[in-house]
């Protein structure tokens, strides 16, 4: 099997994996958004206060309610979103065009490599601080739930804790943890393709450069071989030397 067909497959295998840890983004984002009523988590700011009881329900007591001051900013959501839509997108078309180049036994032009090569990193450095800002809003989430661990129950045991919010938390932390760790499997495949793309820039480079090295031999060697057939004859003595023999 030849490098680039080798190369092709394993990029085809990187493009259909990214293609799965995407939608293992989208939709739990979409989940999450959906049960917070389009209000994002991360980097939200609030507080627990404690409330008599007879005030919300009627019942004697004290009761602890989870206040939030400020929801996060909406495009913290909507980042890891959006990398997650594009490299299933991006995916679904460069794994087509593999499929068709291991059809046709043919390779992307060195420009095309190129520009794969430059967007592939460009993604790559987008999917990494998205996975950063995401870790860091549901580490952030999750210290307001718990009250920086001051409560008795740990950030994923909150689900089944009533924050008496008036969004639904019960799978809160599912959905962003699943997202997350999908998240950074999406850098971690874009890291991969960014390699893949680069080895076959340069296997394209390398025979853009044998190509043009056996042209130019084939060229000298057929001017050498028009220059032998056509070299003149040895030159005739001169009339004048025949006529006095």
């Amino acid at each position: 099997m030849e490098l680039d067909r080798r190369l092709l497959l394993a990029h085809c295998a990187a493009h259909a994996l990214s293609m799965a840890a995407g939608l293992l983004v989208v939709v739990p984002m979409a989940l999450n958004g959906s049960a917070f009523k389009g209000r994002c988590a991360l980097f939200s700011t609030g507080y627990w206060r404690t409330e008599e009881r007879a005030e919300l329900s009627g019942l004697p007591g004290q009761e602890d309610r989870l206040v939030v001051q400020q929801w996060g900013p909406p495009a913290a959501c909507q980042f890891a979103t959006f990398v997650g839509i594009f490299t299933v997108l991006y995916g679904a078309a460069q794994g087509w065009r593999c499929l068709f180049y291991l059809h046709g036994r043919h390779d992307d032009t060195l420009f095309s490599s190129f520009l794969t090569v430059l967007l592939s990193v460009c993604v790559l450095f987008l999917s990494g601080g998205s996975s950063v800002i995401l870790s860091l809003g549901l580490s952030s989430w999750c210290d307001i739930v718990t009250d920086n661990n001051a409560r008795p129950y740990s950030c994923i045991e909150s689900q089944s804790v009533a924050l008496n919010l008036d969004v639904d938390t019960s799978s809160f932390y599912t959905d962003l943890s699943l997202a997350q760790a999908s998240l950074w499997c999406v850098t971690a495949l874009w890291l991969v393709q960014s390699t893949l793309a680069f080895l076959r820039l340069y296997h394209s480079h390398s025979q853009h450069i044998s190509g043009r090295c056996l042209l130019r031999e084939k060229e000298m060697l057929l001017g050498y071989s028009t220059s032998d057939s056509g070299s003149p004859s040895p030159p005739h003595p001169p009339a004048t030397l025949n006529f006095l023999i």
